[in-house]
């Protein structure tokens, strides 16, 4: 299992994670992104969180595992 945050000091709101895993990511209150699972089990879905975390241009996605 996986945990996936997004760090919003990091975050600028540019949406390239809701972009490629709208599945993990949506828009916060705040206007950032935030990760509306945070528990990864899924294999494909986990490939998903990581491709969001290669394309963050701040390094705001945070993926433990």
């Amino acid at each position: 299992m996986a945990k996936v945050w997004v760090d919003k000091n990091l975050c600028i709101a540019c949406g390239s994670c809701i972009a490629i895993a709208p599945e993990i990511f949506e828009w916060d209150t705040d206007g950032k992104s935030k990760a509306k699972i945070s528990e990864i089990n899924d294999q494909n879905l986990l490939e998903l969180a990581k491709n969001a975390q290669m394309a963050c241009p701040t390094g705001a996605i945070k993926i433990e595992e």
